[in-house]
């Protein structure tokens, strides 16, 4: 069973779609506390830059952005429903929607003054602030149009209606469990558990859908230091890539950028790539050889 750690921060929602993951799967892992902004200087050593909060570590292989961890988690844990490509164009469809509008609009929606208290009490006023005014500056460079709070609160609550009729079983696809409901969990769990709105009132099949989900995160981590993930990954190499490219493909560097938001840029050379992702490969001084794991959608790529 490989050392996973996470690198995260307690109210990121994307954070905990991958903490209730790893509480479904029965994986064991390790927990990194990263500040909820830039700078973090040693997650940049690992990751080159990549801004984006949860961050996956095993060894020398670092996964950014919940796809890819997604992809990761399904196949360590033999669940391949968990993996987005591995589910049929309704689940991805329904997926891509909740992962990016939908989470906005919850955001834009309910981040209120309850959620900044909360803020306040996890860090301090000052980090609160800092927070704010990093969050402005990257809604500023988003390629995300950005609902007014009425009408992103009305689409939130559209589609908790829509979730309502879905859930025909315990899950929204099934009896089981996918990449759909981990996606759909998160935003309102930001909502209700941090915002705190009861925004599901009228819609118990939804509430009782939550507290399953909830009931997920039940594995409690090893807590461990920053420097000690710089150290596990500096001891470890990459594992083998299974579809290498050609040493003259490879030899060129790379910038792949999310295009949604939160857009700062890995570059390194270009070693593998599939229908799904690419991998690229970056040296360091404090960790040596790493390979950064990226998903295609929600990201492109240009060569240098």
């Amino acid at each position: 069973m490989p050392d996973i750690i996470l690198h995260h921060y307690a109210l990121s929602p994307f954070s905990e779609k991958i903490r209730v993951m790893l509480g479904y799967t029965g994986l064991p892992w390790q927990s990194v506390i990263v500040r909820e902004m830039p700078p973090r200087p040693e997650l940049e050593v690992l990751t080159g830059g990549y801004r984006k909060i949860p961050v996956m570590q095993i060894g020398a292989d670092i996964f950014c952005d919940t796809r890819a961890i997604s992809a990761e988690i399904a196949r360590i844990s033999g669940k391949p429903e968990l993996a987005l490509e591995n589910n049929p164009d309704e689940v991805q469809q329904f997926v891509t929607e909740v992962d990016l509008d939908i989470f906005l609009a919850c955001i834009i929606a309910f981040s209120g003054p309850g959620m900044l208290v909360k803020l306040v009490k996890e860090t301090s006023l000052m980090n609160t602030f800092r927070f704010l005014r990093d969050r402005i500056d990257m809604g500023r460079r988003s390629r995300v149009k950005a609902l007014p709070p009425k009408a992103a609160k009305e689409k939130v609550m559209r589609h908790i209606d829509r979730m309502e009729h879905m859930l025909s079983h315990d899950f929204l696809f099934g009896d089981n469990p996918c990449i759909a409901d981990f996606s759909a969990y998160h935003s309102l769990w930001y909502v209700c558990d941090i915002a705190n709105k009861p925004v599901l009132a009228k819609a118990p099949r939804v509430k009782a859908w939550m507290d399953r989900m909830r009931a997920f995160n039940r594995i409690q981590p090893q807590n461990i230091s920053a420097g000690d993930a710089l150290n596990t990954a500096h001891q470890a190499e990459p594992r083998p890539v299974r579809k290498p490219l050609s040493a003259h493909t490879s030899e060129q560097n790379v910038r792949i950028t999310p295009d949604d938001y939160g857009r700062v840029p890995v570059i390194g050379e270009l070693i593998a790539e599939d229908d799904n992702g690419w991998i690229v490969a970056r040296n360091d001084r404090a960790v040596g050889l790493v390979h950064v794991h990226l998903p295609r959608q929600g990201f492109s790529l240009k060569h240098l």
